[in-house]
């Protein structure tokens, strides 16, 4: 599985959820999740799409008919890695 995190450069908000994700996944309690960054300045479909709304982070599920790109509520910036974690837990057990 995972996760994608649409993203800008100076975005504090992504930045610290970027950072929160990161030492999930580095913690290893998912098994075989991985977290991808995108620059949403790099492609303007991305930007139009999401210029006022990042941090926007999806979950990608690999199924039989291809990929499933899942949107996740934007977590509270204060949330801490424990809740951010069970959060993604309740998501992946669905």
């Amino acid at each position: 599985m995972r996760l994608i995190l649409y993203s800008k450069p100076g975005c504090h908000l992504c930045e610290g959820l970027q950072e929160k994700l990161t030492q999930i996944v580095e913690m290893g309690n998912f098994a075989a999740l991985e977290l991808e960054v995108r620059d949403i300045t790099i492609r303007e479909d991305w930007l139009l799409a999401y210029q006022y709304e990042v941090p926007v982070l999806f979950l990608v599920n690999h199924e039989q008919l291809g990929a499933v790109e899942q949107p996740l509520p934007r977590p509270s910036p204060r949330a801490s890695v424990q809740l951010l974690e069970r959060m993604l837990h309740q998501y992946l057990s669905n």
